[in-house]
């Protein structure tokens, strides 16, 4: 092969590399903690559930 072409594919090669490095980074998909329990928690949401049967 022929040089030109051994450089067009280095400079591609570092052009994608350099894409992925900036990129944004993934959003937290993990859930929001639970809200706290207090009085007016429990008035305007209701109060909890029950706890399940224990088998």
């Amino acid at each position: 092969m022929s040089p030109v072409i051994h450089l067009s594919l280095a400079g591609l090669l570092m052009l994608a590399v350099a894409a992925c490095s900036t990129a944004p980074a993934a959003p937290d998909l993990s859930a929001p903690p639970p809200r706290r329990l207090d009085a007016k928690t429990q008035l305007e949401y209701g109060a909890p559930p029950p706890p399940g049967p224990r088998y």
